[in-house]
């Protein structure tokens, strides 16, 4: 069933993605809280990550990479925060592949934007956050927070650009590992 209204699921739930247990171990999160169909975490899923400031040619790969994901119906999780992040997202949504879009704040209270109702209604997208009710607004560490978390949820990784040196880098080579 698809919801609009924030749903808690607490880890002891036993729609608590356990995928996420395992990954994380002790930064587990206790409570995530889910708008949309829990169904779309079934899915394999591509974690895409790109830092904001990114060169020309990587935009463009990125851009034509969002269009075969999307004609191929690959789904993706992201927080969709960085300018070539929100660019994917709106290759996407003109698909049919599941989307899980992963806020560095807290979801209860969100205003949904209207682009993404049509996604959300027919139980192809989910927004899913870690982070408690007064987490507000993102930070750097929240970011940070956020990328581990989905990367945690995905079965391959995406980094269209990782700034040199930066938090995204790390990610990176995390996932090489």
């Amino acid at each position: 069933m698809t919801r609009l209204a924030p749903q808690q699921i607490s880890s002891t739930d036993a729609q608590y993605p356990p995928i996420l247990k395992t990954r994380l171990g002790t930064e587990t999160p206790a409570r995530i809280t889910a708008i949309g169909s829990l169904d779309v975490l079934a899915a394999p899923l591509t974690a895409l990550f790109c830092s904001s400031r990114c060169p020309g040619n990587a935009i463009l790969n990125a851009a034509s990479i969002a269009r075969n994901w999307r004609d191929e119906g690959r789904g993706v999780i992201s927080g969709f925060h960085s300018p070539v992040e929100k660019e994917c997202l709106r290759i996407l949504l003109r698909g049919k592949q599941p989307i899980i879009i992963c806020p560095a704040r807290s979801i209860d209270g969100m205003r949904i934007p209207a682009e993404w109702r049509p996604a959300i209604e027919s139980g192809r997208m989910l927004l899913l956050s870690p982070f408690p009710a007064k987490t507000r607004r993102p930070t750097t560490a929240l970011c940070e927070q956020r990328n581990q978390f989905a990367a945690a949820l995905a079965n391959a990784y995406y980094f269209p650009h990782a700034r040199s040196g930066g938090h995204l880098e790390t990610l990176a080579a995390q996932m090489d590992d």
